[in-house]
């Protein structure tokens, strides 16, 4: 009897199962487990973004000889800072502090102007309708995808008309007006405030601003928190506006102050004069002008995560 008669109904194994051992019954192969891959990614992007700032705090540590021979990552001597920061606070008679000073009056005025008008515009934007809602909201939207840079001019042109143009107001006043604020503060009254705590307000004699005051602003702290960092991220940054606005250099802010101090390093600019500015007391003014930003986030973090999550449901 011929082998093909015996089983004529048998099953032939398929292509697929032949071409997957594990079908059979026999171990899978090892595969690279997902979180690990992940791992490796952050880890590249954590060196990538870690080693400039680290190599930044060494600097500040070394003379202008070690920044050049030593390994880039080697301490230098707290006596090396000390000298450096004697050197930096010392140039043209304390600018730098100036400079920071100077930062800082900017930054907080705008910043208590953008909470006073950005605030309550949200709020209008998300609860009241009027006419005219949907396009100011679209205009919003509009300039708050613009370039900064864009708007430098226009603003320089406005506020030349008002002969504000050197004052520490040509500065404030456009850094007051912040439309992603405004949205920011739109999008949270809109999905994270029960109507139904405003409307029982207005059944209990609040009129619209006493609604806002007494119920949607204790309820707002954490957009208002994140308004506020971004806000004075912003202005603390922001180097174009100033730069166009100041005319004179006792009125810069810092991140238009570095930029100074760069042509007066003599590696940048040959030209630099005796009192020239070395490479670590440029580090050091870098760090100076970051860790105001720095604290502030450390201190507000907790409330940054959470108007991070504000507004993420609804209900």
């Amino acid at each position: 009897m011929r082998a093909d008669t015996i089983a004529p109904h048998a099953p032939r194994a398929s292509a697929s199962r032949r071409a997957r051992p594990w079908a059979l019954g026999l171990p899978r192969p090892a595969a690279v487990p997902s979180y690990l891959a992940a791992a490796v990614l952050l880890a590249a992007f954590l060196l990538f973004f870690i080693l400039p700032v680290l190599w930044l705090l060494l600097a500040a540590t070394k003379t202008d000889a070690q920044l050049v021979y030593r390994g880039p990552f080697s301490f230098g001597s707290w006596h090396a800072l000390r000298q450096n920061w004697d050197a930096l606070t010392g140039f043209q008679g304390d600018t730098i502090l100036l400079w920071l000073r100077n930062s800082a009056t900017q930054a907080s005025l705008a910043l208590l102007l953008t909470l006073l008008a950005g605030i309550p515009a949200g709020y209008a934007l998300a609860m009241i309708e009027f006419r005219g809602r949907r396009a100011l909201l679209i205009l919003t939207l509009v300039v708050m995808l613009m370039p900064a840079t864009t708007l430098v001019i226009p603003l320089f042109l406005e506020i030349n008309a008002v002969h504000l143009i050197g004052t520490v107001w040509s500065v404030v006043l456009p850094y007051s007006f912040y439309p992603f604020g405004v949205y920011l503060t739109y999008i949270y009254f809109s999905t994270a405030l029960p109507r139904d705590l405003l409307d029982a307000a207005r059944i209990d004699g609040c009129s619209e601003f006493g609604a806002f005051w007494r119920v949607a602003l204790p309820l707002a702290t954490p957009v208002i928190a994140l308004v506020g960092f971004f806000s004075f991220v912003a202005n603390w940054t922001n180097y174009f506006l100033p730069y166009v606005m100041l005319p004179s250099s006792n009125q810069y802010p810092i991140q238009v102050g570095l930029g100074l101090l760069i042509t007066d390093v003599p590696q940048f600019n040959p030209t630099a004069g005796t009192a020239a500015v070395l490479r670590p007391e440029l580090a050091l003014a870098t760090l100076l002008a970051i860790s105001p930003v720095l604290l502030v986030f450390l201190f507000a973090q907790r409330f940054l995560i959470t108007g991070l999550l504000a507004g993420a449901t609804k209900g």
